[in-house]
């Protein structure tokens, strides 16, 4: 359940408990027994039992570090020479050992708990004393303690051989042994097939809570929380008693979970866990939302109402239960279409356990959690419709609210065009347009509050409540807030819904004349800067090669931050324009770290010759973009972007990756502890 709990920590505190600090005995405990084989007077099984810390995993006896990038320590027992035993075969896991494998190789290991075995032969029928050593390394997404090699003494008696040995010394052939377990370890990990690392099953209360509060944060997303109004207006019109109201509002409700659970479950099925970040930045699909949204602005404008079919509307006035069913229906399934885009990366966090572990029941208890936290306020809004029946139909309060709705509609479903215009790299809807195009609407619902702008549908406007003007002078103001965003101004408010200030006509280099960016100026920067990009505000420079990214890092003998971000993805841009732009980050950012931001949205193609399936991601590996999805998700059990790592030029993780931290203290302290855990390590 590791990453579902990651997401609830990532999504809603962004808070991680470091365990790296503490000594290795608080995370790992051993215990030893002996254990007779079945029908035997004579053999023996030395078990060893290690109980892990949460967090932590032990590697098998067949991890194989020169097949995993030469990390990561297998655990051994080695026997004393004693003239009362000797050792039978290698070591053995019990059980089977998880199988992890990234761009950096293959690892075999156990959490939480792991017992080992060695069969022996007892040579005396005396008591005797037994002596041996056993190794063994620990890791977590911190890093990874290898504590010294341990002694243990264990006792044993009771053993009957046919011609007790108590002279001749019998070398216990460690080196035979080490050789003949290393032969085993290769031998076993090239059997093993290569599959994705299992996941503990944690408690389903935990899955569902974290869905549910996942589920409370998408309805504040720009592409949900628009929906509401709609929700108010469809079942004012369609509800003529409250009870009647009341029933279709739980029917409403029923359905958005139902829908979100099965259909949520039945594409993941089909595309795996990027299927809907993929749905988040298809060309069509963003262009649908974009036409979907358009469309509800003009009819909240007064061009037309927005209705079903004639021919359901007939059926629904013929068999009113039946139509109703179907109209709330289709009410539900628009809520869940249009809110793809916003919720997919949230829901594909939550359903990633499908794809890693062949599992469904635990997901579904996740989505249920989400959808029933979308349900109950639309539920509610709609048992309520009376609250803008209720509302004075004089004075045109009604379609004033709906003017600005409208408006409102129009700037949102810019972020959707925006959405593909920065995955497809068109260069259309830079950042002078978008936000020129929101000073504009802004602009206009000002004026229109003031009564200076009437539609065809609007009463004369012949005095303004205070409320109104209130609104008015919201909306001017934020209008003229804008404004400066159109010459380079950072504009934090749209920080995650504009693009981001390197995506203008020409990165506002006109406006400031450039950037100190930190470089360096030397060999090699001239070296690598063709492969440097603008970030954030332009200061800070990226790799999106991560080849690159660390050949640049071994040059200059510094740590490289994985950053899995998306274009689509809003709080990415949040976390660049405005954390990775406060100056107690930026220096860091600049000189101490180099920066590998891996765009899981990417569109580029990549060659025929390079395509193949991909277990991680469900799919086939066709563009650039599936590249990185497939390392976060097997590297880190997590598709929610952003997703920050910090890793040595070996790749080895140097402190607990976080994701969206818009507290720059806590930040600077993920960003230090990595530099600080590179810094030790290349002093050793």
């Amino acid at each position: 359940m590791k990453h579902v709990f990651s997401v609830l920590l990532i999504l809603f505190v962004n808070a991680f408990l470091f365990a790296q600090g503490r000594p290795w005995q608080e995370n790992v405990k051993w215990s030893f027994k002996v254990e007779n084989v079945p029908g035997s007077e004579t053999e023996a099984y030395i078990v060893g039992t290690a109980t892990l810390a949460e967090g932590y995993h032990i590697f098998s006896v067949s991890h194989d570090p020169s097949k995993a990038d030469m990390t990561g320590s297998p655990t051994k027992f080695k026997f004393k020479k004693s003239n009362y035993y000797k050792v039978v075969g290698s070591l053995q896991d019990v059980g089977k050992a998880h199988v992890f494998k990234d761009e950096y190789g293959i690892q075999l290991y156990f959490e939480k708990k792991a017992s080992f075995k060695q069969k022996i032969e007892v040579l005396t029928d005396q008591k005797f004393d037994l002596s041996f050593t056993y190794e063994f390394q620990i890791c977590n997404a911190d890093g990874c303690q290898f504590p010294p090699t341990q002694d243990k003494k264990l006792t044993l008696s009771g053993f009957k051989p046919e011609k007790p040995v108590t002279e001749e010394v019998l070398e216990p052939q460690n080196a035979t042994n080490e050789a003949s377990s290393t032969n085993a370890n290769k031998k076993g990990a090239e059997k093993i097939s290569i599959e994705q690392a299992e996941q503990e099953k944690g408690s389903s209360l935990m899955i569902f809570i974290a869905g549910f509060l996942a589920g409370l944060i998408a309805l504040f997303t720009p592409c949900m929380f628009p929906m509401i109004p709609m929700t108010v207006t469809f079942f004012t019109k369609q509800s003529k008693t409250r009870r009647e109201g009341i029933m279709k509002a739980l029917i409403y409700g029923a359905s958005i979970i139902i829908i979100y659970v099965t259909f949520g479950l039945i594409f993941t099925a089909a595309t795996g866990p990027i299927g809907l970040n993929d749905l988040s930045t298809n060309i069509w699909m963003n262009l649908i939302f974009f036409a979907v949204f358009m469309l509800f602005a003009f009819s909240f404008l007064g061009a037309f109402e927005i209705q079903l079919p004639n021919s359901w509307v007939n059926k629904m006035d013929k068999q009113a239960d039946r139509g109703g069913l179907i109209g709330i229906f289709f009410m539900a399934f628009t809520l869940g279409l249009v809110s793809f885009s916003c919720t997919g990366p949230i829901i594909g966090s939550l359903l990633v356990e499908a794809a890693t572990s062949g599992s469904y029941f635990t997901p579904a208890i996740g989505m249920t959690g989400f959808s029933l936290a979308l349900a109950i306020p639309f539920t509610l809004f709609a048992i309520f419709p009376g609250w803008l029946n209720s509302l004075p139909q004089s004075g045109g309060w009604l379609n004033s609210v709906k003017v600005c709705l409208g408006l409102l509609e129009i700037a949102f479903a810019l972020k959707f065009l925006s959405a593909v215009d920065l995955a497809y790299h068109w260069g259309i809807l830079t950042r002078e347009w978008f936000i020129g195009t929101w000073f504009v609407i802004f602009a206009v619902m000002g004026l229109y509050l003031l009564g200076k702008i009437r539609f065809s549908h609007d009463s004369p406007i012949e005095k303004i409540s205070v409320t109104r003007f209130m609104f008015a002078f919201l909306s001017l103001t934020f209008a003229i807030y804008l404004l400066p965003g159109m010459f380079g101004a950072p504009i934090k408010l749209l920080s995650g819904i504009a693009p981001p200030t390197t995506y203008s006509e020409d990165k506002f280099l006109f406006n400031h004349g450039g950037l100190d960016n930190g470089l360096v100026k030397d060999e090699i920067t001239a070296k690598y800067r063709e492969h440097m990009h603008e970030s954030g505000d332009g200061s800070v420079m990226v790799f999106h090669d991560l080849e690159i990214a660390k050949a640049y890092a071994k040059e200059r003998n510094l740590p490289i931050m994985l950053d899995f971000t998306g274009y689509a993805c809003q709080n990415c841009r949040k976390m660049e324009t405005t954390v990775w732009a406060d100056d107690r980050i930026k220096s860091t950012l600049q000189t101490r770290l180099v920066i590998a931001s891996l765009y899981v949205d990417d569109h580029e193609p990549l060659p025929e010759s390079e395509h193949r399936y991909s277990e991680a991601i469900g799919g086939n590996v066709k563009e650039v973009g599936n590249i990185w999805a497939e390392l976060q998700i097997t590297r880190y059990k997590s598709f929610q972007q952003p997703l920050y790592a910090i890793i040595d030029h070996d790749g080895n993780d140097l402190v607990q990756s976080v994701g969206y931290t818009p507290d720059i203290n806590e930040f600077k302290q993920f960003l230090e502890t990595g530099i600080e855990n590179f810094n030790k390590n290349k002093k050793k």
